[in-house]
């Protein structure tokens, strides 16, 4: 079965991404549409990281260059998926593919020094850097890097955390590790005892690789 391509993002222009985020309370105290997009532009309004015209028609450009090209096949195909985590990860692959789901991996297990270490990784980031045949074949195993979103050695206390191409890094605030969507601005949040947020599942992986795995899978809704 062949991936899909990519989707583009959900906006025609750029003026149209940056009046996504202008809300109708701004515009109760603005002169006009038009100052609302230079305002979001030029960071004072909006929510987060907002993409410069030249990101956007990049992004844009990437987008219809992916779609034009050959698709290839899924790295799962036609692999005997022997543990639950690698069946999951099938399942997951084309919509972390096509931008349809855009999943983030939560992984604890001990690394080469027996040392207990996690990392919340970005799937659909990871697809594209990764070749995912020698770990779908079961050759190698996905592991924490501290290149990943979130990655916490619980043995030396050292952490890090990286903004992907799908998430910016929430770390300091009160409601604990937060990940924030720059498709759609949602919060995802991984603290097990609180809602996921809006279009997110949580769940719990049963797997023989891995001391503890989580996969959280946000549905993007296009053009929200």
């Amino acid at each position: 079965m062949a991936a899909a391509a990519p989707q583009p993002l959900p906006f025609r222009t750029y003026e149209e991404y940056l009046e996504s985020q202008v809300t109708a309370r701004d515009l109760q105290y603005l002169e006009s549409l038009e100052v609302g997009r230079q305002l979001v532009e030029l960071g004072f309004r909006g929510s987060g990281a907002v993409l410069r015209r030249e990101e956007f028609e990049a992004r844009v450009a990437a987008a219809e260059k992916t779609a034009a090209a050959p698709q290839k096949s899924l790295a799962s195909v036609g692999k005997e998926l022997k543990d639950n985590f690698l069946r999951a990860l099938a399942e997951r692959e084309e919509a972390n593919h096509t931008g349809k789901t855009s999943s983030i991996i939560f992984i604890r297990d001990r690394n080469s020094r027996h040392e207990e270490v996690s990392a919340y990784i970005d799937y659909a980031h990871r697809l594209t850097t990764d070749d995912f045949e020698v770990y779908f074949s079961g050759k190698k195993r996905l592991f924490p890097r501290n290149t990943d979103l979130s990655f916490y050695n619980w043995d030396r206390n050292v952490s890090t955390s990286n903004s992907s191409p799908n998430y910016q890094v929430i770390a300091e605030n009160d409601c604990g590790l937060l990940f924030k969507s720059k498709i759609d601005r949602k919060i995802i949040n991984v603290d097990p005892k609180a809602y996921p947020g809006d279009n997110t599942t949580r769940t719990p992986i049963e797997t023989d690789l891995y001391l503890h795995v989580v996969i959280y899978d946000h549905i993007i809704k296009r053009g929200t």
